[in-house]
């Protein structure tokens, strides 16, 4: 551990050359890729409306263009801050409301634009840092080198980046998962100490932690990671430290109370719902597939399919240098840092764990719940490749630090790619939203017609973004056949039922050809049959 105090000037240049890549990363073009469904959700909720308020007033069977959708999308007169926290109230308080209610301040100063929300969540991402090398000093008890290299190492983290441009809670989650964190160590080692007063250290816990479970209620699960840790530690005896953190606890929880009140009322719809999207009609991915390249994802990342045969190349690359890291933490450390990064890495993981077994496989939308995970197998890593840059002779040292190179060399291999793209994986129900806008705008006066269910919802919301002003959008509250005007050159059904779709078809004599389909939805175009000669 000695040696962790010395920063080589290389890593020392290295890390601030990656955090100025990083932040170029996060705020060049950050309006390039589709402003997916679950941000148009965000958007609905700094709005003050409702879901059933939208329904009502664009799901009517009208002829709308995208300038209708801008109502719903940001601060306007009609709808008040009281309006945006009881709009989330009513219908998604599965949703903690602190994100959003900052995001409404910040969007009545900087505008409702793609580009303004997102910066938000770009910003809170730079927060990552200064928390990360406090909560590396505090659990290693070091300073400099190895907090130093856990910031060149994750500056460009693929899976970092990813939540850092989406207009999303799951980065802020991530800035009080590692306070809190924090807290708890600072508490224990000031406790152990009698260095300062247990009141202060126990309050700045209890004061995290609330800030956590308001920011994402699968906190919950953090929380109990730290339980189930200072039980451990002190032997399953009720010390004192296990009294203080108690009491930290119960006062987080109750200053939690108004919220959970909520959820507990509306509780069949809280668990793992993705505000709005109804899981059940997703796909099911497979669990240790799933597992296998989320977690490889947190070095390397080039949104490859989940059957492309490279990810079963590549990951295992990585699962290895994990299991490595792991079995050398468990080798090297006293138990207390140990036990806390495994526990902090599987606890959290479990509940999906064992949804997956339930159910065969991972729901989509699943992957932000990981995040704690991430975070504790990333600082593993980190601290085998801290330790062996200073052991063993300097052949082998020169062997860490290429290995240091190559995962610096991957992840920003993984954020050009990431910078390039229009589409990402964790857009989800919207990843194919871009191709098909680019199809549609195409035509000269193109009309979409969809009607009112919960994937249809927020994408049609999310294609709105991608489409021109010629593009009409014709919703309906339900599958009853629309009248459709004549002058409208292509006719694109977005995700009909097989049913609706021929009732359609049969009345207007037209034919359906799919020209979109991906995991998620289908995209139908009506033409005229050809006459056989």
């Amino acid at each position: 551990m000695r040696h962790f105090s010395l920063v080589p000037s290389w890593l020392r240049f290295l890390t601030i050359l990656l955090l100025v890549m990083c932040i170029l990363f996060r705020f060049v073009y950050i309006d390039r890729k589709v402003y997916s469904a679950d941000e148009t959700y965000t958007s609905l909720r700094i709005s003050g409306y409702t879901v059933a308020e939208v329904k009502q007033e664009i799901f009517n069977g009208r002829i709308i263009s995208r300038e209708n959708f801008l109502q719903f999308q940001g601060t306007n007169t009609d709808k008040s801050f009281s309006d945006a926290v009881m709009s989330l109230a009513l219908e998604s308080p599965e949703k903690s409301p602190l994100y959003f209610i900052l995001a409404r301040f910040w969007v009545e100063i900087f505008g409702n634009s793609v580009v303004a929300i997102r910066y938000l969540s770009a910003l809170i991402s730079l927060l990552v840092f200064p928390c990360l090398y406090w909560f590396c000093q505090e659990l290693f008890n070091v300073t400099l080198s190895l907090p130093i290299l856990a910031i060149a190492l994750m500056a460009n983290s693929p899976i970092h980046l990813v939540y850092a441009q989406e207009a999303r809670e799951y980065i802020l989650w991530l800035v009080t998962i590692i306070l809190a964190n924090t807290a708890l160590l600072r508490a224990i080692r000031l406790q152990s100490t009698q260095k300062s007063d247990n009141f202060t250290s126990w309050g700045i816990y209890g004061v995290t932690l609330a800030l956590s479970l308001y920011t994402c209620l699968w906190s919950i699960f953090v929380a109990i990671a730290h339980g189930i840790y200072v039980i451990l530690i002190a032997k399953l005896r009720l010390t004192e430290t296990v009294r203080s953190y108690l009491i930290a606890t119960i006062f987080a929880f109750i200053a939690f109370l108004p919220w959970f009140l909520i959820v507990f009322a509306r509780f069949f719809q809280f668990l793992l719902s993705s505000d709005g999207i109804n899981n059940q009609d997703l796909n099911i991915i497979p669990l240790i597939p799933f597992f296998l390249i989320q977690f490889s994802k947190s070095f390397f990342d080039l949104d490859l399919p989940l059957d492309d045969q490279i990810n079963y190349w590549i990951s295992p690359i990585f699962i290895i240098l994990i299991v490595c890291a792991i079995y050398f933490l468990c080798r090297t450390t006293k138990y207390q840092i140990w036990l806390f990064l495994l526990i902090l890495t599987v606890l959290p993981a479990l509940p999906l764990i064992v949804q997956g077994v339930d159910s065969g496989g991972i729901r989509p939308g699943s992957e932000p719940y990981l995040l704690p995970s991430y975070l504790g197998m990333q600082i593993i890593v980190v601290y085998l490749l801290a330790t062996q840059m200073y052991n063993g002779n300097v052949s082998q040292r020169r062997i860490w630090q290429i290995i240091i190179g190559l995962l610096i060399v991957c992840s920003l291999i993984s954020s050009r790619v990431y910078y390039q793209a229009d589409t990402w994986w964790n857009k989800g129900v919207s990843y194919g939203n871009p191709e098909i806008a680019r199809f549609i705008n195409q035509k000269s006066r193109p009309l979409l017609i969809t009607n009112f269910s919960e994937m249809n919802y927020g994408n049609v919301f999310s294609l709105s973004y991608l489409t021109e002003a010629k593009v009409r959008f014709q919703l309906l509250p339900d599958q009853t056949v629309p009248t459709i005007p004549n002058d409208f050159t292509d006719i694109f059904l977005l995700n009909p039922t097989n049913a609706w779709r021929l009732q359609i078809a049969t009345k207007y004599k037209l034919k359906p050809n799919l020209v979109y389909g991906d995991d998620y939805y289908l995209v139908w175009k009506l033409v005229k049959p050809r006459l056989e000669k």
